[in-house]
């Protein structure tokens, strides 16, 4: 039997099921247990100190108690703090990205994935490098400065010379004042010299969803192709990490499995992660299964409320305070102006999941991998988070000054990342609205910088920022960065 050590570089040791199943009772025992829940909230609060504002996170066991109590205004407490966590280290700023489908080919057998290859119904696309740039004009166009490439598991259509030969492309294209700046790679796991290639490449964050942590599970939900072992998926951030890759986003499909065990194993991951390299996940999504062709969510059992998704996403916040946290266009509005105030950090916005979608005037459904619940356009999504009180943010300038992994986390963790997030925020929001707003956004979008440049603590840093942003509407000036 595999015993439990986070530091362990094997799967079933820093994932282990013994312990998952050990804190599921505890978090069971103990879920009415106002003492030690208050003692878990209050460990769990933002704590001011000389320097800034810290926060201690929580162990697995630690938020499974959380996410397993069922008191009304234990659960309002939690609610209160994530958004507290929230904004002591993320402010009002919202990060914008747009995920981009290079291949939908894939060997995998995955049975709630429309690209599983049984699935002989869909059609099979492979982007062109000339259909890359394309892809990547239309994505300038709509005002997108971050991309998150996509692309089934298939050795013969998707080398890793393909991916790379495709960041490459995207980088390369200045269309207009558009440039994308950062590319996050979503796509299978594979060797230590494959990340160290993605990484000499240029990429932002290696972004990998372990779908479930219940090896079980796992290996009926993946019957065929190397994605069915379980190890090799579970350690690779670790190869990632190895391979010089700096940031890595974990993530589950919730819906697969009991999602109290999906949790637990989620927290392990980030615990392992920091225990072994120092720095924990850069992000974590938080995506849940969703109808797509030949996929019916309604064919797994697991399936979890709004109201339990909200709570997930705020024990997330209290236990892995400093992480990125992502919601897709797979959630509806409602849902993603509800966990906005829960702990989310970055939204998709104008997304098509098809490949070769933006290219397309329709949008089209014949190649997506899942319904797209949201399907306002980036300006409608730009203007509703901006009359919700949030930043649309289009900045890239951490990782491009160098500002990741430790790095990144260490000035998180003191605040002092602050000091040049919402001034860059606020001129890459510039940028947007000058470039590619409609008029009413424009009007909600120079009011709000105008209201959030006096926010800025530093009068030099405000005075920069301010004249900064003269330019950008004066001139043809663009990318200024803290």
């Amino acid at each position: 039997m595999a015993v439990y050590d986070p530091k362990s570089l094997k799967a079933e040791e820093f994932i282990n099921h013994e312990e998952i199943e050990e804190t599921l009772r505890y978090a069971e025992e103990n879920k009415h247990n106002v003492a030690l829940i208050d003692e878990i909230l209050q460990k769990a609060r933002p704590q001011k100190t000389a320097t800034g504002v810290v926060c201690k996170g929580l162990t697995h066991r630690e938020a499974s108690v959380l996410l397993a109590c069922d008191i009304p205004e234990k659960i309002e407490e939690i609610y209160k703090i994530a958004e507290e966590i929230k904004l002591a280290f993320y402010g009002n700023r919202i990060v914008l990205f747009a995920p981009l489908y290079l291949s939908n080919y894939c060997v995998n057998g995955c049975v709630y994935c429309p690209y599983h290859m049984k699935n002989k119904h869909i059609p099979r696309k492979k982007l062109t490098q000339e259909e890359v740039r394309q892809e990547v004009i239309a994505l300038q166009d709509m005002g997108h400065k971050r991309l998150a490439i996509e692309a089934g598991e298939d050795p013969k259509n998707n080398p890793i010379e393909y991916i790379l030969e495709c960041i490459k492309t995207i980088y390369s294209i200045k269309h207009k004042n558009g440039a994308i700046r950062r590319v996050n790679v979503n796509i299978a796991a594979t060797t230590v010299e494959n990340y160290r290639k993605l990484k000499e490449a240029g990429i932002g964050t290696y972004i990998l969803f372990q779908e479930t942590y219940h090896k079980e599970s796992y290996l009926k939900l993946h019957p065929t192709g190397p994605k069915h072992d379980y190890a090799y998926h579970t350690e690779a951030m670790d190869r990632a990490m190895e391979g010089g890759i700096d940031d890595v986003g974990l993530g589950v499909l919730f819906g697969l499995e009991l999602y109290k065990y999906e949790f637990a194993g989620l927290i392990m991951h980030a615990e392992h992660l920091e225990a072994v390299h120092g720095v924990g996940p850069h992000t974590i999504s938080v995506p849940r299964i969703k109808h797509a062709d030949d996929i019916d969510p309604a064919a797994f059992d697991n399936s979890i409320s709004d109201e339990i998704f909200e709570k997930i996403t705020a024990c997330i916040r209290l236990a892995v305070p400093y992480t990125g946290m992502i919601i897709s266009t797979r959630e509806s509005e409602a849902v993603r102006s509800k966990l906005l105030r829960l702990g989310i950090s970055q939204v998709s916005g104008g997304s098509r999941t098809s490949v070769g979608g933006y290219a397309e005037e329709e949008r089209p459904h014949d190649t997506e991998q899942f319904d797209v619940s949201d399907q306002r356009s980036l300006d409608e999504v730009v203007r509703w988070l901006m009359e919700n009180g949030h930043i649309p943010s289009f900045c890239t300038a951490c990782y491009r000054e160098g500002r990741t992994g430790d790095r990144f986390m260490s000035l998180c963790k003191n605040g002092q990342i602050l000091n040049c997030c919402h001034p860059n925020a606020l001129m890459t929001l510039t940028e947007y609205l000058v470039d590619y707003a409609s008029e009413e956004t424009k009007q909600v979008g120079f009011a709000l910088i105008d209201r959030e440049l006096e926010k800025i603590p530093k009068e030099k840093v405000r005075e920069i920022a301010r004249q900064n942003i003269a330019d950008i509407k004066n001139s043809n000036r663009r990318d200024f960065r803290f």
